[in-house]
């Protein structure tokens, strides 16, 4: 061991030996002799070969004499000098019957997460973990805006195990501070402390777009983003979410044509797939070839609907394609449809007035409540089952093909119908289908029922 474990620049100047090298290079074939079984995963491996300490779950820090947490986490290329995060990050478990008696100052959570050594690898498929390359090495501390707003994350977290609900926690509650479940098939049930009822097993993490801004903070990325929130005073008496609708307040009830009167014609043509995107970046004083940084960070997911004067919109909301041949091979924890139904959104709601005129309506945060993903769950696990026994197809009428997908009709809250160019628009099947003989199909994705979106979004305060 080559630091002084009391010492922060001694840790960080010995971390940095790893860029750009593996396990293998840096310990050399020592790793290999009869220590080594080819099992641990990777932040295991550095912990025991490269930093000489024993894994371990103490709710203390890592390197405990300054304060400081290891944590190491798996990239993915964009391009040769980009990476993005492969997942999100892990932090420590959720003890529900300790955590409800503290406080977020003196918190576990902020002891072992608040400074963090951070140590990220480039993941390759049927590499050996020990020859995974170090790309990134950052010493890194929570920004004090972010760390606001991961406080009132925190405690609202706290507050579901407080009120009983632990069991009801979802990703979609908070902005930047997960609640991750953890263990074999999405979290073994844990006791909580004021409810009978057992809670998946779950854990603090930072959310994959807030882990990739680390990884370009650390990088020194030269990305164009433009900020919500500059000073953490700003959140001293108002939510994340409270300043970001009271900058719509302003242009409620006003129509479409005056909210973008006097700006850029070409940059609000009305027939650009990113107009309603550019409008709500202007309302909330963000330059149009910039990101929201926040939004960003937080992974929401900004929604634009258009509602008919009755207050139905006119469109049902559309989710990515799934593929037919993942979706089979995925359990929910696992699946895409449950990182999206998980996500907090922002709902910006315009509606027609008699005079066909368009004005904004109203403007929302939302996510699912616990019964309100169950449902997804439901409709997603009956799609799993129609692709696994290649049993899409109910039958053709008039050279038109009817599928056995949920419809509106299995459940008020999604269903499944074609999101394709055409029908020549397809995905491979992994199973062909039983009626047509085909072994590739429509794609196909999930879609937001409008009717919930009216009668549980739009409509509930």
């Amino acid at each position: 061991m080559n630091y002084q474990s009391n010492d922060l620049k001694s840790i960080l100047e010995y971390s940095k030996n790893l860029i750009d090298k593996s396990l293998r290079d840096v310990c050399g074939e020592d790793l290999l002799s009869n220590t080594y079984k080819g099992k641990g995963n990777f932040g295991q491996l550095l912990e025991k070969y490269f930093y000489g300490y024993e894994p371990n779950s103490k709710s203390v820090a890592d390197f405990d004499k300054v304060g400081m947490e290891l944590k190491t986490s798996p990239l993915k290329i964009i391009n040769k000098n980009k990476f993005r995060s492969k997942e999100r990050l892990v932090l420590n478990i959720i003890n529900y019957l300790d955590i409800h008696s503290e406080k977020f100052e003196e918190s576990t959570f902020l002891k072992k997460n608040y400074h963090i050594l951070m140590i990220f690898y480039l993941y390759q498929i049927d590499v050996e973990v020990i020859d995974y390359i170090v790309k990134i090495v950052g010493d890194w501390k929570i920004p004090a805006v972010d760390l606001e707003i991961i406080k009132r994350d925190w405690e609202s977290i706290c507050e579901k195990i407080k009120n009983g609900k632990a069991h009801e926690i979802s990703e979609g509650d908070t902005i930047y501070l997960g609640a991750c479940t953890k263990g074999a098939k999405g979290g073994n049930l844990r006791p909580q402390p004021f409810s009978q009822i057992r809670a998946k097993q779950r854990a603090f993490s930072f959310k994959q777009g807030y882990l990739n801004h680390i990884i370009a903070s650390l990088s020194n990325y030269k990305s164009d983003y433009g900020k919500l929130i500059s000073s953490p005073l700003e959140l001293s008496n108002k939510s994340f979410e409270q300043i970001v609708v009271e900058k719509f307040n302003p242009y409620l009830n006003k129509s479409i044509e005056d909210i973008v009167q006097g700006l850029s014609e070409k940059s609000f043509n009305s027939n650009s797939k990113n107009f309603f995107s550019n409008v709500t970046k202007h309302i909330l004083g963000i330059e149009l070839n910039q990101e929201i940084e926040e939004f960003d960070k937080a992974g929401i997911i900004v929604k634009t609907i258009r509602l008919k004067s009755n207050g139905l919109p006119k469109e049902d909301v559309s989710f990515p394609n799934f593929s037919f041949s993942e979706i089979i091979n995925q359990d929910w924890e696992e699946s895409d449809f449950k990182d999206v139904v998980e996500s907090k959104f922002l709902f910006v709601f315009y509606r027609y007035t008699q005079d066909n005129s368009l004005i904004l309506d109203k403007v929302k945060f939302w996510n699912m409540s616990f019964e309100e993903i169950n449902e997804s769950q439901r409709v997603w696990e009956f799609t799993k089952e129609i692709v696994t026994q290649g049993n899409i197809v109910n039958r053709i009428y008039e050279g038109k093909r009817f599928t056995n997908f949920p419809s509106k009709k299995f459940s008020k809250v999604s269903h499944v119908r074609p999101h394709a160019l055409n029908s020549k628009d397809t995905y491979p099947l992994p199973i062909k289908d039983k009626v047509t003989g085909l072994s590739e199909y429509t794609k196909h994705c999930f879609w937001l029922n409008n009717s919930f979106i009216r009668d549980n979004i739009y409509s509930k305060d």
